[in-house]
């Protein structure tokens, strides 16, 4: 161990799950990353399942100490980046996800991009937003997500 510990990168990206640790300079001393299956339900979309998602972050994370003989108590810090707009929704009584993670690439939502932009709503959702309508973006995701799950 460095005498200021370690610090480990966690990067849960749509491909796979990165971890890499950092010691006290700021120099990556390893990574271990772990590939994650790519869910393919219809043409066009694309989900993730969300315990294969967590457990990938665990999983390599574990790796890595291991690997490296680091005790838990020497890391100082965790940095976690995610993948851009990959939605998930978690049941509010269980805790558990309604359904697998609708990924950012996943083209499911051009119906009400359509929708949208056919009610003239372009103009309004950029000014209020910075954002174009592209089912790249979260939010017409969430309202898939809400009208095909129900009590969504």
């Amino acid at each position: 161990m460095t005498e200021s510990g370690y610090i480990i990168a966690l990067d849960q990206g749509t491909t796979g799950t990165t971890a890499v640790l950092v010691d006290g300079s700021g120099r990556s001393v390893w990574s271990v990353n772990r590939e994650i299956e790519q869910i393919y339900p219809k043409p066009g979309w694309v989900e993730h399942d969300p315990s294969e998602l967590f457990e990938s972050c665990v999983e390599v994370a574990a790796e890595l100490l291991e690997e490296m003989e680091v005790h838990p108590r020497a890391v100082r810090a965790i940095g976690i980046t995610n993948q851009r707009e990959t939605a998930l929704v978690w049941d509010r009584a269980t805790g558990e996800p309604v359904m697998n993670a609708i990924v950012w690439q996943c083209r499911r939502t051009a119906p009400i991009c359509e929708s949208l932009v056919s009610r003239g709503l372009e103009a309004t959702i950029r000014e209020k937003t910075g954002l174009p309508i592209d089912p790249y973006f979260s939010a017409t995701k969430y309202r898939w997500i809400l009208d095909a799950i129900p009590d969504g």
